[in-house]
């Protein structure tokens, strides 16, 4: 039975992917320390999670039956540490909570929650919808967040995974509060290793540890953004799902577009940014009379002075839209044409390869054998002498 169980349950856009990579990459070093990381692909936690809460997604639910049964199994049967990390946990009801806190057995669990600005926060996720071929403009996205309603399945699933105050009490509520942990995401520009060695101080594991392959996830400039929502309305009728995260989401957003710096920042209308400011310190307030640990600082979740070069991306500068057009084309012209000489490659490898296979079955020794197996189809002593060749050959080439 694990002595503890840390349970990381969001938020997303909060150094989630990095962290998950990290304890991957290293879980034979940490299990040495006893802490187990139970993970046999890098989305094992993602299909427990829509497992645990029977989220549809693409598909992916059927790949998740039973993922998360087989996780809190190996929870259990662990002796020391364990973590669990994902942030659509998050979302996750009271009903899934119970089911999954019941799961863990009679373990210390600990809570921890990632938070960051929602000035970030909501930027980041009107990106990550048009990266999964949304076509909902800006303006539409922060009308369905602001509703107080929150009918929209949009707001419905923002609010879910961001509402630091909620999720908390749907997570913490039966969790004394020196195990609860609130992990705040440093202000842009601060030290680049402070947030994992936040997380890395809570999780109880080594600051110097790293993922095999870092992720740059940079995200992209307002002409990239508004580029990519318009490239969306052309593709969605036109191109299936998978080629679609083959070759947009992974190819041009994450290969291309990601790699550079966004020169025009996509950040908050002004009048947005004071509404979430707002909020936030109303959040604040709540949060600091909870008694959580708090790993950081609760004012980083109060977002910074309003940006006054505000740029719209639903009404984009068209001349960088342009260039960006450029650029992707540029960009993916290059891609194909190194693909096609690398297929050229392939093809002549194959073509020399034939030329020597012709040549060898153009031996008399080659035609001699050929002739041999020919006979042995119809001549019993033919056949046996084959027969013992074979297994002669089978015992050298055994032996050396």
């Amino acid at each position: 039975m694990a002595k503890r169980v840390i349970f990381h349950v969001g938020t997303p856009k909060t150094g989630t992917s990095y962290v998950q990579d990290v304890l991957l990459a290293n879980q034979d070093e940490i299990a040495q320390q006893g802490v187990l990381y139970p993970a046999d692909r890098h989305d094992a936690h993602f299909l427990a999670a829509l497992d645990l809460m029977q989220l549809p997604w693409g598909g992916l639910e059927d790949q998740a039956t039973g993922r998360w049964d087989r996780l809190a199994e190996e929870v259990r049967s662990w002796e020391g540490t364990a973590i669990i990390s994902h942030e659509i946990f998050g979302t996750a009801s009271r009903a899934h909570v119970h089911r999954a806190l019941d799961s863990l057995g009679d373990a210390e669990v600990h809570i921890v929650v990632s938070a960051r600005d929602l000035a970030r926060q909501l930027p980041a996720e009107w990106q990550e919808n048009v990266k999964h071929r949304r076509t909902l403009t800006y303006n539409a996205f922060l009308d369905q967040i602001c509703d107080e309603h929150r009918a929209g399945k949009i707001a419905q699933w923002f609010w879910g995974v961001q509402e630091i105050p909620e999720i908390l009490d749907r997570w913490a509520g039966s969790i004394t509060p020196e195990h609860v942990h609130l992990i705040t995401v440093p202000p842009a520009g601060g030290p680049r290793d402070a947030l994992w060695h936040r997380f890395a101080d809570t999780f109880g594991v080594s600051r110097e540890l790293r993922p095999h392959v870092e992720r740059t996830n940079l995200s992209l400039g307002v002409p990239e953004v508004a580029m990519l929502r318009r490239l969306n309305e052309l593709l969605n009728d036109a191109l299936p799902n998978h080629y679609f995260r083959e070759l947009v989401r992974e190819g041009l957003v994450h290969r291309f577009l990601a790699q550079t710096p966004a020169r025009t920042k996509l950040t908050l209308p002004p009048d947005i940014h004071e509404w979430a400011a707002s909020l936030s310190r109303s959040w604040v307030a709540e949060l600091a009379q909870r008694g959580y640990q708090v790993v950081g600082a609760l004012d980083e979740l109060i977002p910074g002075p309003v940006d006054s070069s505000y740029s719209d991306p639903d009404q984009p500068d068209e001349r960088e839209v342009s260039d960006a057009a450029l650029r992707s084309l540029a960009e993916i012209i290059g891609e194909t044409a190194r693909l096609t000489d690398e297929l050229e490659r392939v093809h002549h490898d194959n073509a020399d390869l034939m030329r020597q296979i012709d040549a060898l079955h153009a031996t008399p020794t080659y035609k001699a054998k050929e002739r041999l197996v020919e006979i042995a189809q119809t001549n019993y002593a033919a056949r046996m002498g084959l027969g013992a060749y074979r297994r002669l050959r089978e015992r050298n080439s055994r032996s050396t």
